[in-house]
């Protein structure tokens, strides 16, 4: 962390501190590790367990696996959702297996026990067997707080965390004029991938990999670290402002030169003639807020009026801790996370969805998978590895995850050497060692005994 300050634009305010923790291979790869995450970690952030539009009636429910613990979300009879540790108490069977569905009972299928959506026991074989009597109605499912935001469901496991918008900080507020409420998720995939789960917190951490592993986003992304801004948040949050409808500024003939694609052509979507741009690439971007200004509201964007001419073209990439990312631009809100393999340290599930606003005559939109109509979709699940596309850019993210995960295996890594730009990594990991390691003083920490 030695960089000059100037080399990458943190905004004002939002530059952290950090202590320079020693970043080891072992929270990568280590059993211990791991359980001090289930312990200390997992049940003590706000999880995103679903969407609201998923729970259109009372008794409509999500289940939500993570690791080892699963959450079922339903909806009650004043609207309002409730969510239940996803276990019977019984003899702790878990109760649903599907992903989502809808009944007026949560029935148990080893013995039948069923519940309401309320959680209360209702019906039981035998009820006179009982020795303190007939349980119906005393016995419950264990409550899991529940709160939305936008069209989110999430979950927290433990009563001391703050209530979702605080903990959220300051991001709702600054994603609110998108308009999220009614969006569609059009794309809904997950993979099970062969590294753990921060390594793809890491690369969402930082822009100092764009270059190289997505070099064909630098034609209408400008991945320019002097043009890209960075925050970071007290509440251990991070965020990326990366300007789009503009090439990068690392490679002066973009600018000098004709319009590339893909960006002529999503100049000529808005009116525009890229040659009028030739030899000046870098002045499309203000032309199409321009055009987005006069055309939006006749093709139907009705929640451009509500944005700034930054959010119109740019990309607002947002990394909340501890592994949940929402990346926007106006037409888009992509969903990406990485969640912990039940038992294995070196394995994880990644998550990939899709949100599109429900432009009026629109039948489909454009999703890094390709066209997808717009409506909800179904999950898709697959192995990473296995053909099947996670979307093209994420494809490349998990390729990097696997041959990294090898690497942090070698007695050769020592710990990681990071630009000032990473700093956002650096934090996460340290906000992580205060987590899974309670009551520790920064000394300890910073005398490597977190190796």
């Amino acid at each position: 962390m030695t960089a000059a300050p100037d080399t990458s634009r943190y905004a004002k305010g939002f530059d952290m501190p950090v202590r320079g923790d020693t970043i080891t291979a072992d929270r990568y790869i280590s059993q211990e590790f791991m359980a001090r995450e289930n312990q200390h970690l997992w049940p003590k952030v706000w999880h995103l367990g679903g969407m609201v539009a998923e729970l259109e009636e009372e008794g409509d429910y999500v289940r939500h696996n993570l690791g080892t613990e699963s959450v079922i979300m339903i909806r009650q009879a004043d609207s309002s959702i409730k969510a239940f540790y996803n276990s019977c108490p019984h003899r702790g069977n878990r109760l649903v297996l599907g992903e989502i569905g809808g009944s007026d009972k949560i029935t148990c299928g080893y013995h039948g026990w069923q519940f309401s959506p309320a959680g209360v026991l209702v019906n039981v074989q035998d009820p006179d067997d009982f020795p303190d009597g007939n349980p119906c109605g005393k016995v419950t499912l264990t409550e899991v707080r529940c709160e939305t935001w936008g069209p989110f469901i999430f979950y927290c496991m433990d009563e001391d965390v703050a209530p979702l918008l605080d903990w959220l900080a300051p991001l709702p507020e600054r994603l609110a004029s998108y308009g999220l409420d009614d969006w569609i998720r059009v794309m809904y995939l997950t993979a099970d991938a062969d590294f753990n789960w921060k390594i793809i917190r890491d690369n969402f951490n930082e822009s100092y990999h764009l270059p190289t592993i997505h070099p064909e986003l630098s034609t209408f992304i400008n991945d320019g670290l002097s043009d890209t801004l960075f925050e970071m948040y007290e509440t251990g949050h991070n965020s990326m402002w990366m300007k789009g409808h503009q090439a990068t500024t690392r490679n002066p003939e973009f600018e000098t030169g004709e319009v590339p694609a893909p960006l002529d052509d999503v100049a000529r979507a808005w009116g525009l003639d890229p040659a009028d741009y030739n030899g000046h690439t870098g002045d499309i971007r203000e032309a199409i807020v321009a055009a987005k200004r006069r055309m939006g509201p006749e093709m139907g964007y009705t929640n451009y009026e509500n944005m700034s001419d930054q959010q119109l073209v740019d990309y607002f990439h947002c990394t909340l801790f501890p592994n949940l990312t929402i990346t926007m631009s106006p037409e888009q809100c992509q969903i990406l996370r990485t969640e912990p393999h039940p038992t294995d340290p070196q394995k994880c599930v990644f998550h990939h969805w899709v949100l599109a606003p429900p432009v009026a005559g629109m039948k489909e939109v454009i999703t890094p998978i390709g066209p997808m109509p717009l409506e909800w979709a179904e999950n898709r699940h697959s192995v990473y590895g296995d053909g099947q596309s996670v979307g093209y850019v994420a494809d490349q993210d998990l390729s990097i995850g696997t041959s990294q995960q090898q690497g942090l295996n070698s007695r050769g890594f020592k710990g990681c050497i990071l630009t000032h730009q990473e700093k956002r990594v650096q934090r996460f990991h340290e906000l992580l060692n205060d987590y899974v390691t309670p009551g520790l003083s920064t000394d300890i920490i910073n005398s490597d005994q977190l190796r």
